[in-house]
Parts: C-alpha cells; structure tokens; sequence
C-alpha cells in the first residue's frame, strides 16, 4: 500500500482529487490538504510515499513546494495548464496531468508511481545500511565512485559529468541523470535541472549561483526554496 497526500486549494477538484484515489486499491489517502503549508505538516506527520499536488495554489504554488523538499516523496502533479510540464518533468515528477483528468489516465499515473514505489522499495531491502559507493560505466572499465569524494555532477543529455575532489577530471558515464539521482545519499540535492550538488561542498550561496570553493554552479528558481530552506536550518 502506497500512503499518499492530495493537495489542491479548490475544495471541488480536491474532492474529485479523493475519489479518484479512493479507486485505486493501492493507494491510502492519509489526509488532503488545502495549500502546501498544510502538505508539509502532513509530510513531518507521516510517512508519506506520494504526493498528488496542484501547481497554482495561494502562498507557495506546487513546484516551490516540492522544490523545497530535500527528502522528496513521488510526485504526480495534476493542474489545468499545460505550460509547466518541462518544469515538472525536470524536477522528476512520475507523471503530469491536465484537468480534466480522464480515470484511464489517472489510472496509468497511479501505475507508474506504483512501479517507482517497488522497484525503490527492493533496493531498500538489500540492506539497512546506505551505499557509500557505487560503480559506474567509464570508458570500457566499471569505475568505484564514493558519494564523499562527489562534488557535483552535471547532466548533458544521455550522459553525466561526475567531478570528484580526489581526480583532476570529471568521470563521464552514461546513465540516466534520474537514475544516477535515485542511488545518491539525502546529503545532494538538485539546485538546477541539470546540476546536482554534494550540499556538504557547498560554501556560499547568493540568489541565482551555488559556489563550491572557486566553482560556480547556477541555482535554478524552482529549486533555490529548498537550498534557502536548508540553509535556514543548518542542513549543508
């Protein structure tokens, strides 16, 4: 059972919003919620897997708000503009949905996240304890890369830059720049669609750049909540 949080500030869709799922026999809809100051006291509250949220909403609109998040549930964003999709799929939501939302699509969203919260839910059971490292492909060798020695990586299309504190030169592997996302520890986080960063490097930040030591990386808007957010709370 995947436990789940709907979010939309007008009560007629939200209640739509709570039907859908309540059809859905792997789904549990803990709570709903009216704006995303409420989504966040649900998260702190729960153990909650997926979030179903709406992008125009008063105060903090859907993507602030998952921007903001540094341990992020699934995300299924359902809203009635079509304009924000490529902001949505670059901050990896499973899936984006226009109003009105078809039940057949609804369903097909509901599957995907389904299939995300499994194959998560495997490589958790492997073990207790986080990796430290992990192998990837380099040239026509499988390379160790410790998550410590990673500064920060940059995504270029079907391929990642990995700069390390420990090689002059990054390591460029071919991989899914969301799969290469998924093994990371809690302490790197997206500040731009295409740059992650090791939080733990991070020494200054202003309103659009992220430094590490003399490198500067850019600081997308849709992310720079969550940095702002850590930074508040003493988390680098």
């Amino acid at each position: 059972m995947i436990n789940c949080i709907a979010v939309d500030d007008e009560p007629l869709a939200l209640n739509l919003l709570a039907d859908n799922i309540s059809k859905i026999p792997f789904l549990h809809l803990v709570c709903t919620c009216s704006d995303a100051f409420k989504a966040a006291e649900a998260l702190q509250q729960n153990d909650i897997e997926l979030v179903f949220i709406d992008i125009q909403m008063p105060g903090i609109t859907g993507l602030q708000f998952i921007a903001s998040l540094v341990k992020k549930p699934m995300v299924i964003l359902i809203t009635a503009y079509k304009q924000y999709a490529l902001d949505g799929f670059a901050m990896d939501v499973v899936d984006y949905l226009v109003k009105p939302v078809p039940m057949d699509r609804f369903m097909k969203a509901c599957n995907k996240a389904k299939e995300l919260f499994e194959l998560r839910s495997k490589s958790t059971s492997r073990g207790d304890k986080p990796a430290e490292y992990t192998f990837v492909n380099v040239g026509y060798s499988m390379q160790k890369i410790v998550f410590e020695d990673i500064t920060y990586i940059e995504g270029l299309k079907d391929y990642a830059q990995i700069h390390l504190r420990s090689l002059p030169k990054p390591a460029i592997v071919r991989i899914s720049f969301k799969i290469l996302e998924d093994q990371l520890p809690p302490y790197f986080s997206r500040i731009h669609k295409s740059f992650i960063v090791n939080t733990k490097n991070i020494t200054a930040v202003n309103r659009h750049t992220i430094y590490i030591g003399d490198k500067e990386l850019p600081l997308g808007s849709a992310y720079k909540q969550g940095i702002d957010d850590m930074i508040a709370q003493n988390r680098f």
